[in-house]
């Protein structure tokens, strides 16, 4: 029941949740007996239940109703989270009762499930670093916090930016293909950002705003279009180039750090391509038949805009009108 849960609650909620892990997976690693699939996996799959749900109701609020408070909390907790990650991934005494397990699941007579739930783990502790040297899990721990609070600011910085880069049209004419419905919620939307008599079309998460498919006006079109996918350039606060940047420098030293040649070869050892090549190559496959149909839907659509005497080529912002 969200209405009983306070922005406060939050912060000591999810601190208890790492806590207890953190305990949970520390038993497991210190547990004396011979490691078994039950002891060491049933365990690690068991731990982590209060932070798990907490985090769960957390990160459904911070992604669909969010506040200052909450997105403030995120970025101070995101490093912290990561840190709980680091801490449970490059145990070195749990890494090692993971791979003795690994080494020897023929010999347990596993069954398909279980032996899928003991590759998966090994997996993921050796790419998290696991089998690093202590002077670099170091240095793994410090990349993977500071991409962890990066990532949060990103992701405020991208809202921030969508809320500020709502078009404001000041003549209704200019709304001309919007329902009333459509046209009344966008006055409502300007009045609540005290712009009375004006109109707002507020930014959804795509870079193709669906509004572009009622919108008979082309100059609108193109303002929305453009409003939508520069919303995060403009040398402002919310602009989040500078964050990219710097993400992508931490992933490329986090891979290299791990033993792959780049972030892209590291994420893709637990996918279906496995290699950068093998996904170029499905894209050289797909990327002509792809392109190909676009351009032949692209005519069908040009040749309806000089029917209609449009005078104008097809652009972005024209797209999904004239589909």
């Amino acid at each position: 029941d969200f209405d009983h849960i306070k922005n406060s609650d939050f912060k000591p909620a999810l601190e208890a949740g790492m806590k207890q892990q953190l305990a949970e997976v520390q038993k497991i690693a210190d547990n004396t007996d011979a490691p078994t699939f039950e002891n060491t996996f049933v365990a690690l799959e068991k731990s982590g239940q209060l932070l798990r749900r907490v985090s769960g109701v957390f990160g459904l609020l911070t992604s669909a109703n969010t506040n200052p408070d909450l997105q403030k909390l995120q970025e101070e907790v995101a490093p912290k989270l990561a840190a709980t990650n680091d801490a449970i991934f490059l145990n070195a005494k749990l890494f090692k009762r993971v791979e003795a397990i690994y080494e020897h699941r023929a010999e347990l007579k596993l069954d398909q499930e279980s032996n899928r739930l003991v590759e998966y783990y090994y997996l993921k502790f050796k790419l998290a670093g696991a089998k690093l040297t202590e002077p670099e899990k170091d240095s793994l721990k410090k990349l993977n916090q500071e991409e962890a609070s990066l990532s949060a600011k990103f992701t405020n910085q991208l809202m921030a930016a969508a809320k500020a880069g709502a078009l404001v049209i000041a003549d209704k004419a200019e709304l001309a293909g919007l329902s009333d419905g459509a046209i009344d919620a966008a006055a409502q939307d300007a009045n609540a950002a005290k712009l009375n008599g004006k109109w707002m079309l507020s930014l959804q998460n795509t870079t193709q705003q669906p509004l572009l498919a009622s919108l008979s006006v082309r100059n609108t079109r193109q303002k929305l279009f453009d409003a939508s996918w520069n919303r995060a350039e403009k040398n402002d606060s919310n602009d989040t180039r500078a964050t990219i940047s710097r993400i992508a420098q931490i992933r490329a030293r986090k891979a290299k750090l791990i033993g792959f040649p780049n972030y892209a070869t590291l994420q893709l050892q637990d996918q279906m391509a496995k290699t950068p090549e093998a996904v170029e190559q499905f894209f050289s496959k797909l990327v002509p038949a792809a392109t190909a149909k676009a351009k032949m839907e692209a005519k069908e659509i040009q040749a309806v805009i000089d029917q209609q005497k449009g005078g104008f080529q097809l652009q972005p912002w024209d797209w999904d009108y004239y589909s």
